[in-house]
């Protein structure tokens, strides 16, 4: 059983009865609006507590205890079907969410989808970001043009996460602390790059729970896909642990 923080991963939230062609092959990118809304029931029908990503912060950092049942929810791109499906279904509940934005792709196609001929979604627009965060949703980085940051050079890294960050707080006005890496690919290179660009934390897909022996910004996630029944979620909360990969930390960790 799970005694850390359980970070999970979202990306959409929509009606999605069926999943064809090319996005059957991505269904961790797609989560149906009925079983989100059954999921968060559950997280408080259950007691679980759900942290802000601050709040994993000080609790990963030893500043805090991580409370029983810990999760935190995340999600990529900044899609606006958030807006629409996920956020409302969050607010009733009082959850707290994160949602990481591509800087250089606010209030246009998700683009990259294109290379799989999958539709491409709308992100959301700078006024929407604007009006959610007035909401009391949560905004963190993830790069300016969602790139696989470990295929990168060394120039390229330095401005994808320094210049997400400059980008997001100009939109925000105000401090942007938390990131997440594109298709969660990350080297040493990545990791010490938001370091010098003052990212706190910065979010994997590495799987497993978080807890104080993680490095802040090699933070590992847990995806939730299409599929996923309400005892799916409850296992991978609980029993999936173990991640595919070492995790990656900084001397310090």
């Amino acid at each position: 059983m799970s005694d850390g923080i359980n970070i999970l991963m979202y990306h959409q939230v929509g009606r999605f009865d069926r999943l064809e062609g090319a996005m059957a092959s991505h269904r961790s990118t797609y989560c149906r609006v009925d079983r989100f809304a059954a999921q968060m029931a559950f997280l408080k029908r259950f007691g679980y507590t759900v942290l802000s990503m601050d709040q994993v912060l000080a609790c990963v950092r030893g500043e805090a205890p991580i409370p029983p049942r810990a999760v935190a929810l995340t999600f990529d791109d900044g899609y606006e079907n958030f807006a629409e499906h996920a956020w409302p279904i969050l607010r009733k509940h009082g959850f707290p969410a994160m949602v990481y934005l591509i800087a250089g792709l606010v209030g246009r196609p998700s683009s990259w989808f294109e290379r799989d001929n999958r539709p491409t979604p709308p992100l959301m627009t700078a006024d929407r970001i604007r009006q959610l965060r007035a909401e009391g949703c949560d905004f963190g980085g993830h790069s300016v043009n969602h790139v696989k940051l470990a295929e990168q050079d060394d120039a390229t890294i330095r401005r994808e996460v320094t210049d997400c960050k400059s980008m997001l707080q100009d939109l925000l006005g105000e401090p942007v602390r938390h990131f997440c890496y594109p298709f969660g690919s990350h080297d040493l290179r990545a990791v010490e790059a938001c370091a010098e660009a003052g990212w706190t934390t910065a979010t994997t897909c590495e799987r497993s729970p978080a807890t104080t022996a993680d490095d802040p910004l090699t933070l590992p996630r847990k995806a939730v896909a299409w599929g996923d029944s309400l005892f799916g979620v409850w296992w991978k909360i609980h029993m999936k642990n173990t991640p595919k990969r070492p995790l990656i930390r900084r001397a310090a960790w």
